[in-house]
């Protein structure tokens, strides 16, 4: 059997390297989150995304009054969630089929630091049941039937 060079060998270690760093950062941390600061939310999904890397939730917020905040132009406010990735988070339940349009939920986030309407889950989803919102002021985690998804306290 012939053996490899020293020079071949350092050749493959260093190939070998340059593909595992690449990959390490292709995949970002969560720096770009305040995770001095936790956004408690309350809305309507309106879409998941199952991505490999991680999975997003993006809801209409629901306010204190039990309606959609809107914006300035009349618009309903959107929240984006990043969370795990999609195989990760469907064995918690959360996936496409239990997400679907229209589900009211709560959850809580590490917002982003530039104040973009994004943040990084934390905990457990609290998903009311079908159309039975939670009372004005309080969350998903209060309406009697509710579930906890990813974890065991909301």
């Amino acid at each position: 059997m012939k053996t490899l060079s020293k020079t071949t060998l350092a050749l493959l270690a260093a190939a070998s390297a340059g593909l595992y760093a690449g990959a390490a950062l292709a995949h970002h941390s969560f720096a770009m989150y305040d995770q001095t600061k936790t956004v408690t939310l309350t809305g309507v999904n309106y879409q998941f995304v199952g991505q490999a890397n991680h999975a997003e939730l993006h809801l209409y917020i629901v306010g204190p009054d039990g309606k959609l905040v809107k914006d300035k132009d009349g618009k309903n406010v959107a929240w984006g969630v990043e969370m795990a990735g999609a195989a990760a988070v469907a064995q918690q339940g959360i996936t496409a089929a239990s997400f679907i349009p229209g589900v009211i939920f709560s959850v809580k986030v590490n917002p982003l630091r530039d104040g973009t309407n994004f943040g990084s889950r934390i905990g457990a989803i609290a998903k009311c049941p079908a159309k039975t919102p939670p009372a004005p002021g309080k969350t998903c985690d209060t309406v009697a039937g509710r579930e906890l998804l990813g974890g065991t306290a909301f």
